[in-house]
């Protein structure tokens, strides 16, 4: 859960930076959002959270 959480934040700053550099317009962000939102509701949800969960485990711990 923490995982997710972080990852979702991250996320977030990331395309809130890109918004504010005017790399990304609002469309794309709009559309970025709708596809995770819609991606999370598909059965690839569940292999997504397991390969993210397989990269953060072999992260080294600090």
């Amino acid at each position: 859960m923490a995982v997710t959480v972080s990852l979702v934040l991250l996320f977030g700053l990331v395309l809130f930076f890109l918004l504010r550099s005017n790399t990304l317009g609002w469309g794309s962000a709009f559309i970025a959002v709708m596809f995770g939102f819609f991606l999370a509701t598909t059965g690839a949800a569940g292999p997504i959270n397991q390969l993210t969960r397989a990269v953060v485990d072999a992260l080294p711990s600090l």
